[in-house]
């Protein structure tokens, strides 16, 4: 495709990546047959070629609109469509600098811009989010359904094995996971312990800094990735050999720590460094030997929702399934396995309504082959897809740890 940036845009880093990303584009449109809501919506400007277009015109020196950004905040960042793409666009990156620019240029009604402070002031915060979260669960009985049908019951993370001088590996403990789903983490613990694994976290990092980035408070994302990058850095020197992160999606944006901080003079290597070591469970689990899990499965059946941050953002498609199998499960088939859920992030609170639908599609697909229960990779999509399924929803370490633990 060919571009006519405004010069002044073209000259920085950010101006010359677009550009790149653009000219990429032979504008195909294989991309509208696998995006979500160009699929519910069938307008092409909801679609990720219309999408490319009108970032294209505001770069050239259009005028962007409220129109525009309606559009672009549709979008799911689920990335199926750099999964179709033949010409490798990374459309994602493009899109966080289209909202960016748009952003600066046209001004949310004063709703928008309070729902956006008020995330990003409190989700990455687990001090902050916890009573919040306890105090919904108190109130749970005058709660609308759908706010109800997003609070997480209380779970109790259970025993957490110590340190045993063996291999060592990192754990992000998050921000939404480790107050809706303290689980998650000590089920990987206890199953890394069975396979000589020491997992551990480190008190000061936390949320990844994709809610901020992703609702263009981009200073506060870069200073939760420097921060994470600060507290793991003592453990990474002293020989943790990767980092796990259990949330799919902040997996995919600790494997981006790299590219979005490559011009701070002050983060660039250890930042590389670090998404280097990022590791998805399926990643670690899929190179250990798993003897000495058994065969927990026992014939159970389980739909696995691939969350889009998985196959489509760290590019780990049909990887979860086969282990599964091998430790007894029985895989049930999901129609349309590509197609996003409809968290995405905070996508779920701040476009309700197209949120509901995709889920709700979800749900159908998932429960089509009735499996008995529903297992997923990150956090936003358990909490989502359980608020409209019938059938419990879990993360797929939570199923594998509660099986091995009541064979053992």
């Amino acid at each position: 495709m060919q571009t006519e940036i405004l010069p002044e845009f073209l000259k920085t880093p950010e101006g010359q990546e677009a550009d790149a990303i653009l000219r990429a584009c032979v504008h195909c449109g294989f991309c509208t047959a696998t995006c979500p809501t160009y699929q519910l919506l069938g307008d092409e400007l909801d679609g990720p070629r219309g999408r490319i277009y009108q970032i294209k015109l505001v770069l050239e020196g259009q005028a962007p609109t409220r129109v525009t950004q309606t559009h672009l905040d549709r979008c799911l960042t689920c990335r199926a469509c750099e999964t179709t793409c033949p010409s490798g666009v990374r459309y994602a990156r493009l899109v966080d600098i289209g909202r960016h620019h748009v952003d600066e240029r046209v001004e949310r009604p004063w709703n928008e811009r309070w729902l956006r402070r008020l995330l990003v002031a409190i989700v990455p915060y687990p001090r902050r989010l916890a009573p919040v979260v306890r105090l919904g669960r108190l109130m749970r009985p005058l709660l609308p359904a759908a706010l109800r049908a997003k609070l997480p019951i209380r779970q109790e993370a259970g025993h957490w094995p110590p340190p045993a001088g063996r291999r060592r590996m990192l754990a992000l403990a998050g921000c939404v996971q480790s107050v809706a789903t303290p689980r998650t983490n000590a089920a990987a613990a206890r199953l890394l312990s069975r396979l000589g694994i020491d997992l551990v976290e480190a008190p000061k990092a936390g949320c990844c800094g994709a809610v901020a980035y992703h609702l263009d408070d981009r200073e506060a994302g870069l200073s939760a990735m420097r921060r994470n990058i600060d507290a793991w850095w003592p453990e990474i020197e002293s020989g943790a050999e990767a980092i796990l992160v259990n949330a799919s999606g902040c997996g995919a944006m600790v494997k981006e720590y790299g590219e979005l901080l490559a011009h701070d003079p002050n983060y660039a290597d250890r930042a590389a460094r670090v998404s280097a070591l990022a590791r998805d469970p399926v990643e670690v689990l899929g190179a250990e030997d798993l003897s000495a899990l058994g065969m927990p499965g026992a014939g159970r059946r389980v739909a696995f929702h691939s969350p889009c941050s998985l196959q489509h953002g760290q590019r780990l498609k049909q990887v979860v399934e086969p282990i599964l199998e091998r430790l007894g499960f029985v895989v049930t088939a999901v129609p349309d396995a590509h197609l996003c859920c409809g968290s995405a992030g905070t996508y779920s609170i701040t476009q309700p309504e197209l949120s509901t639908r995709l889920r709700d599609n979800k749900v159908a697909a998932l429960e089509s082959d009735a499996p008995e229960i529903i297992a997923t990779a990150n956090i936003g999509c358990q909490l989502h897809l359980a608020g409209g399924a019938r059938t419990p929803v879990v993360h797929w370490l939570e199923l594998l740890d509660e099986a091995v633990e009541v064979r053992h």
